[in-house]
């Protein structure tokens, strides 16, 4: 590679660029705000701060992830995909499914490479229990349990959580859109769902314009009953996901990175790695992407998967009960 973009400054771009630097470290780096502004800050892990897609294609960069908010993925992939330039879209794809379809036909009118950055699908638990799923070790599967908390203050200490993007309705914030993964690796894990129940919150304690809690029941077409729990208020944050068949129960601690497996025999320690490097699961999925830019297997989310994710966040908002003492 001898030339890459990264679109938007914000924590995860910055991620981003500093892996880009480690994969690639003779190509060009450019770096682009969410708006197109010259940043006030100095950004020492890039090569050149350029201020608009059309300078960027101009530049023929070879390829580009976009970390901007979701809100403004398809403003800026839609440009650079028919342009011919292979485009890395951060999570959620999109802040609203109608902007599934202009995307769509981008990519089908140039054939370009895209892919959505679900990096949990990289994390080496996740990959053992998507083994064990498909060695059938569960047996018939009957429920499964998803929870993710954190106290969204917590998140980036050095701002003001307010001005996130994770608590702007305008920006694509709240707990569906910025907790996503978790509905991303369930299909992931159990294919498509349907929503059975939804109730919506947002607390007197964030007081934001978004859902700051999300609890959802839905089901497979197999029969399994999958209850997601999301959050923005615990204060030690929580990340777990279990699952329950006939042979027995899986237990997926995602900040342990660790699967244990409960049967009639016991316990018995599937896999577990504390310690092991969580960024080396964005390292994986940039390498991952550009194994599909030249045509070799992958295991990278494309839009159709993506845009199911998106299109089941608005079937839960159309279906939700809003319990009336948290209704925005």
């Amino acid at each position: 590679m001898k030339s890459i973009a990264v679109i938007g400054l914000g924590n995860i771009a910055t991620r981003h660029r500093r892996n880009l630097k480690q994969l690639f470290p003779k190509a060009m780096l450019f770096a682009m705000s969410a708006s197109g502004r010259t940043p006030t800050e100095v950004l020492t892990d890039c090569d050149c701060v350029i201020g608009s897609i059309e300078e960027l294609i101009d530049a023929k960069i070879e390829f580009a992830i976009i970390a901007s908010p979701a809100t403004l993925h398809a403003k800026h992939a839609i440009p650079l995909i028919k342009a011919g330039i292979p485009t890395l879209i951060e999570k959620p794809v999109v802040a609203e499914a109608r902007d599934i379809v202009a995307l769509q036909d981008a990519i089908q009118e140039s054939k370009t490479p895209v892919a959505i950055g679900y990096c949990l699908r990289y994390l080496p638990s996740g990959l053992k229990v998507k083994e064990l799923l498909m060695e059938n070790k569960l047996g018939v599967l009957y429920n499964s349990f998803i929870q993710i908390g954190q106290y969204l203050p917590d998140w980036r200490p050095n701002k003001n959580f307010r001005d996130s993007v994770s608590a702007s309705k305008k920006l694509g914030g709240g707990a569906l859109l910025e907790l996503s993964h978790e509905l991303d690796y369930a299909q992931w894990l159990l294919g498509d769902h349907t929503v059975e129940h939804a109730i919506l919150r947002s607390s007197k304690e964030l007081a934001l314009d978004v859902e700051d809690m999300a609890d959802i029941v839905l089901s497979t077409e197999q029969g399994v009953i999958n209850n997601i729990h999301l959050d923005f208020l615990q204060r030690s944050v929580q990340r777990n996901c279990s699952l329950i068949g006939s042979k027995g129960r899986v237990e997926w601690d995602l900040i342990g990175n660790s699967v244990i497996f409960y049967g009639s025999e016991g316990c018995e320690e599937i896999y577990s790695e504390p310690e092991w490097d969580k960024n080396k699961m964005y390292l994986a999925m940039i390498e991952d992407f550009v194994g599909m830019i030249a045509g070799r297997p992958h295991q990278c989310v494309e839009l159709s998967m993506a845009a199911k994710t998106v299109q089941l966040i608005e079937t839960i908002k159309l279906k939700t009960n809003w319990n009336n003492e948290w209704h925005i």
